[in-house]
Parts: structure tokens; sequence; C-alpha cells
């Protein structure tokens, strides 16, 4: 089955994301995310996006460094897509 994947950036723990409109304390790591996103091999994922990132929450850029390594991540596994 297709899956279009989203990540919202705000389910991470305001220490790994603090620029979102939604922080939310005791989310998850970024290596826990990362994690769960590289257990998602077997998906047929058809599309992807990251959202909620707000850098003008965040003057040290750490949520958008931490959105720009998920995004990575989420097109490693679609490259690693078995066809």
């Amino acid at each position: 089955m297709p899956v279009y994947l989203t990540f919202d950036i705000d389910c991470l723990d305001p220490s790994f994301a603090p620029g979102t409109g939604t922080p939310v304390c005791g989310g998850l790591s970024s290596d826990r995310a990362l994690k769960i996103l590289r257990g998602l091999t077997d998906l047929d994922i058809v599309g992807m996006d990251v959202v909620e990132v707000a850098p003008s929450y965040d003057q040290s850029d750490i949520t958008a460094l931490a959105g720009a390594t998920i995004a990575l991540e989420m097109l490693y596994l679609q490259g690693a897509k078995k066809d």
C-alpha cells in the first residue's frame, strides 16, 4: 500500500527542537526519531515531508538542523527502497 510519510518536528523534545509552534516536553530525542525512521524500510513510501519547523522560535537553528537531518534520513530511506 502506498504511504505518504509526514514527520512533525514537534514530536521531538524541545531540547532537540525548540523552534516549533507546539513544543512537547517529554518528546522523542533526535536519536530515537532517527531509529524509528530507519525501521520503516518495508513501507512503500511515495512521498514525504517534515512539518512544523518554525525558525523564528529558535535563534540557534537547532530545530532547522534537526529537520534537515530528519529529511536527509527520509531521503536515505527512499533511496534504500527495494523494488
